[in-house]
């Protein structure tokens, strides 16, 4: 065990409640951040006393804002986060974990068969290299991964028509959205807001940026290089670069 993993405080109360049957797993995973995750240099070893309340949970609670049995693309999934709690809080949800660095795939390829995450899928690779190789999700997820707009420009074109981008984001999320509209707009977004979730789990509450998108998910470009993809893919076998853990 790590210096760092000997700081791993004791879960809150507000985690039985989140985690439900998968409690136990959310603490094993707890336990891989702080040791192989801060020895692999997946999060910074300051972390590791706040992991429940600023990453767990704060995560967690991201799934007030999605619907029932729907498919999730994490992109930019990093040491699993969000996707990783969301997969334990909702066993409903089918979800993808996107990330394009090897060692950190190979810490969530673990992660999920030690924790026997049928709903989750680790798949190598950016946004942009697996437009029109992966299905087309009901939600795309992210948590500090890049700025509003340019995670828009990656993670919109994943959604099927009249999906969700619900991401994470901090005290700037406002500013970001004014500042990302245009933007958005030309991407397909039809609607943007901010809200706060996890009233009485977390303090201070998550705050989470929500956009909609039309008929058009990443607008005219997007629709190209998906037409692309699909053409490619109609030549020769399909390779998305990762496969379902069962």
């Amino acid at each position: 065990m790590t210096e760092a993993a000997a700081e791993l405080p004791v879960p809150p109360e507000q985690a039985g409640a989140v985690f439900g049957d998968r409690f136990a797993d959310a603490v094993r995973y707890a336990e891989l951040l702080a040791d192989a995750g801060v020895r692999r240099g997946l999060i910074g070893p300051r972390e590791v006393p706040r992991l429940w309340e600023r990453h767990l949970l704060n995560c967690a609670v991201l799934s007030e804002v999605i619907g029932p049995e729907v498919s999730v693309c994490d992109v930019g999934s990093g040491a699993g986060l969000p996707g990783i709690p969301l997969a334990l809080a909702r066993p409903d949800l089918e979800i993808t974990l996107l990330e394009p660095l090897l060692r950190r795939t190979t810490f969530l390829e673990e992660v999920v068969r030690l924790l026997g995450l049928d709903n989750v899928t680790v798949v190598r690779g950016r946004a942009e290299e697996v437009l029109g190789k992966l299905p087309p999700v009901d939600v795309v997820t992210a948590r500090a991964v890049a700025p509003l707009e340019r995670l828009a420009g990656w993670g919109l074109p994943l959604l099927r028509p009249h999906g969700e981008m619900a991401v994470l984001k901090g005290d700037t999320a406002e500013e970001e959205l004014k500042a990302a509209r245009a933007a958005l707009s030309r991407l397909g977004a039809v609607e943007a807001t901010v809200v706060q979730v996890g009233d009485g789990v977390v303090d201070p509450m998550s705050t989470v940026v929500r956009v909609l998108v039309g008929e058009s998910p990443g607008g005219v470009r997007a629709a190209t290089r998906r037409a692309k993809a699909a053409r490619a893919a109609s030549r020769g076998p399909r390779n998305t670069g990762g496969r379902r853990r069962r």
